[in-house]
């Protein structure tokens, strides 16, 4: 059993270290034994497979991974955690610790003379989230598979449906690059310390070419569009879309072609709605 799942002993580990959660980065550390399992099966691990960890903590996550993966590249920002994770990780020479912030990681330059199949497991802080979640997915390392564990909140937005009251660039960013699955909800009892809201298992499984996916021409247009129509939510497309730096004249006669009124406004469209825009709009820039 991983005895690292039990409140007691993470208490204990961190006396033994004089260490304490710390709450500027987050650290509510796993000690459910049921999550913990929600987020293997979600990750689906194969052992041919190289599993990068966002945040191992105190490696309780770390050890379920090596135990099913070729190799574990564990990154972590806190450097206090140094001595605590060569104790806790020793019986495992598949894992590798980086200490480093994640959001500062050159996944290329780390991965070097890794084979694939990579995929991310993390336990993600609040504060990290969205730009950490979007830099793994526009990548050019491709990460097949993404498991996070976040605050409910995050998990809403990220799969969130058009004109609903979470839906926005979010969700349509990530909705473009991957395939999104919330596996399972997660209390706040399942961590130590608990944190004040509840957390969910969220799966992403990235696709390899989003724009051919789609058979899109252009997807800088269609993130364009995305930023314009989510930056002045209140405004309506035609409006929101000419402050975007759209021209008018296209915006309108785009529209028209995909049948959708000017008075509409961007949290209306779904995705497939915006990737029809974004490749009328381009087909009109081309033709001048």
């Amino acid at each position: 059993m991983n005895d690292l799942i039990r409140p007691s002993r993470v208490a204990e580990v961190l006396c033994k270290f004089g260490l304490a959660p710390h709450k500027g980065l987050g650290q509510n550390f796993l000690v459910d034994a049921h999550a913990l399992e929600k987020i293997l099966a979600a990750a689906d691990i194969r052992e041919n497979e190289l599993i990068v960890e966002i945040g191992p903590g105190l490696g309780t996550l770390t050890r379920e991974l090596a135990k099913r993966a070729r190799h574990v590249v564990a990154v972590e920002k806190d450097k206090k955690l140094t001595p605590v994770l060569a104790e806790t990780l020793a019986d495992y020479t598949n894992v590798q610790v980086i200490f480093q912030d994640a959001l500062e990681m050159d996944w290329e330059d780390c991965l070097e003379g890794q084979a694939p199949p990579y995929k991310v497991v993390a336990n993600l802080p609040y504060y990290v989230t969205t730009p950490l979640l979007m830099g793994l997915l526009e990548s050019p390392v491709h990460f097949s598979r993404l498991v996070f564990l976040v605050q409910q909140e995050v998990a809403e937005r990220i799969q969130a449906k058009a004109d609903t009251p979470e839906y926005g660039a979010l969700s349509l960013a990530v909705q473009y690059y991957a395939e999104v699955k919330v596996k399972a909800q997660i209390p706040p009892r399942a961590f130590f310390p608990p944190p004040r809201v509840s957390s969910a298992v969220v799966e992403l499984t990235v696709r390899e070419c989003p724009s051919a996916y789609f058979g899109l021409t252009d997807e800088r247009v269609l993130f364009s569009l995305v930023r314009a129509a989510f930056g002045q939510r209140r405004k309506t497309l035609v409006n929101s879309l000419t402050a975007g730096g759209f021209l008018r004249s296209h915006v309108l006669r785009a529209l028209d072609v995909c049948r959708i009124l000017p008075s509409t406004r961007g949290e209306k469209l779904d995705l497939a709605a915006f990737i029809a825009l974004a490749q009328t709009m381009t087909r009109l820039r081309e033709e001048g």
